[in-house]
């Protein structure tokens, strides 16, 4: 098959690069040429310079030029498709709707070439975007204004987690596709041969505005999942005496209709998905008149997650954080990648900064360079309160606090890097609950504050 990926973002080229796996010629296009150019250079530098995901630059190195190819002239590939995945970004607006206009001018381009191609065999053009229900119509009416001939459109959302992205979409869990027509199903049956009859993969056709519901169902009641934990898991084990938030959740997940994932409790969730689509749904919801306070509600959590942290040390640990210097561990949204989108440590560095430190020492394995282009100057002055450090052990020397935003594993052995590095009296936020010997820290002086757990001070010193 000859497939065209419209965007090469985190999911276009991803889609792409497994897609070529399969052996289809497929050609990633972008309107930005300075990524086409780093992607078609196949150094891993300049790729993971944009998407940095396990085993992607690898990947790629195996088909480029052979079936994956890198190109901004659609004019140039066009010709000839079976379909054609648009991967576009949809970033929400202040009212939580989802801005289309990346989307809109990408279907506003495809409409006006598909309009003069040469070849007028069936093409299907498929949406790969988290988009709001009803835009596979909204694309079939701007293809249809262009008299764009022999035309299908469809809605194939992508389930993919960063840092296990390449794995996921050699192996996915379910396939959904969403047409109207039993042509365009057969494009996509061929697309996808490897996953049709597969005995542990769910391939799903339904209708498209179905296919577009899915996601934001699924993703929503992840969410909702994780928010559940952490406002109500975690409250019992900071508000109440002698409850271990471990043994809570390993005693509720031990019913096999409860699932472990989403039960760790943590300083909120991020990334490009989880806030922006809950926001959609919501505001998709209330336009039909649907009551949405539980979404609401899970948004909320998820939000005052990302900041109360902070209030705790000063209500619980008794901290002023004026003028204080504070190491912060992680700066993407979650392990196993660069992706600042949504991050929970933009939520921290703005109420540090609100709350007047001296200096954030910031350090993550993979997101420094994304994490700088976040906190640039250009976007608040009071960025220039932040040092980018190359170890844990750089971050930590020198501070008054240390906050612990992003599950790194290289985060989970931190006891002896503080001990080594500060003395005591030392707060340390776990937003992870990344180190399991905190009774250790605290007997030897150190004050623990972390999700799920009331503030652990040191024993006071018997007076003489």
């Amino acid at each position: 098959m000859k497939i065209i990926v419209a965007g090469t973002g985190y999911v276009g080229l991803v889609h792409a690069a497994v897609c070529s796996e399969y052996g289809h010629e497929v050609y990633a296009y972008d309107i930005n040429k300075e990524k086409i150019e780093a992607y078609a250079s196949g150094q891993a530098g300049r790729i993971e310079a944009y998407v940095n995901e396990p085993g992607l630059t690898n990947l790629i190195h195996e088909t480029i030029n052979k079936y994956l190819f890198f190109t901004s002239d659609l004019d140039a590939i066009l010709d000839g498709a079976d379909a054609i995945f648009f991967c576009l970004p949809t970033p929400p607006n202040p009212d939580g709707s989802s801005n289309l206009t990346y989307y809109d001018a990408a279907a506003e381009a495809f409409a006006q070439r598909l309009a003069k191609r040469k070849n007028k065999k069936r093409v299907v053009l498929v949406n790969k975007s988290t988009v709001p229900i009803g835009t596979a119509r909204r694309l079939e009416k701007v293809m249809d204004d262009h008299n764009v001939p022999n035309f299908g459109v469809a809605s194939n959302p992508e389930f993919l987690a960063e840092g296990t992205a390449v794995a996921q979409a050699r192996k996915p869990d379910r396939l959904v596709v969403g047409c109207d027509r039993e042509e365009d199903f057969k494009i996509l049956r061929r697309v996808y041969s490897q996953f049709v009859n597969h005995v542990r993969i769910q391939y799903i056709e339904t209708t498209p505005e179905t296919a577009e519901s899915i996601k934001y169902v699924a993703n929503t009641m992840l969410l909702t999942y994780i928010s559940f934990w952490n406002g109500v898991g975690a409250r019992l084990g900071e508000k109440f005496p002698n409850i271990k938030i471990e043994d809570l959740r390993k005693g509720v997940t031990a019913d096999d209709r409860i699932s472990t994932w989403g039960s760790y409790v943590s300083n909120g969730a991020g990334g490009s998905c989880f806030g922006k689509d809950i926001r959609s749904l919501i505001y998709q919801l209330r336009r039909v008149d649907v009551n949405t306070k539980m979404l609401e509600s899970s948004y909320e959590v998820n939000e005052f997650q990302k900041v109360y942290l902070v209030e705790r040390a000063q209500s619980e640990a008794d901290f002023r954080f004026s003028n204080k210097t504070v190491a912060l561990l992680g700066l993407a949204f979650k392990k196993q990648t660069n992706d600042m989108r949504d991050a929970s440590s933009i939520k921290v560095v703005e109420t540090l900064l609100g709350k007047g430190v001296s200096k954030i020492k910031a350090y993550d394995p993979l997101a420094i360079e994304e994490a700088k282009k976040v906190f640039s100057t250009n976007n608040n002055i009071l960025f220039e309160k932040i040092e980018y450090h190359a170890s844990t052990e750089d971050a930590i020397e020198g501070s008054d606090a240390l906050f612990v935003s992003t599950d790194w594993e290289e985060f989970r052995g931190l006891s002896d890097s503080i001990m080594r590095t500060v003395k005591p009296p030392y707060l340390i936020i776990d937003g992870r609950r990344m180190i399991p010997d905190y009774n250790e820290l605290v007997a030897k002086g150190y004050t623990y504050l972390a999700v799920g757990s009331p503030a652990l001070k040191p024993p006071a010193k018997n007076s003489k």
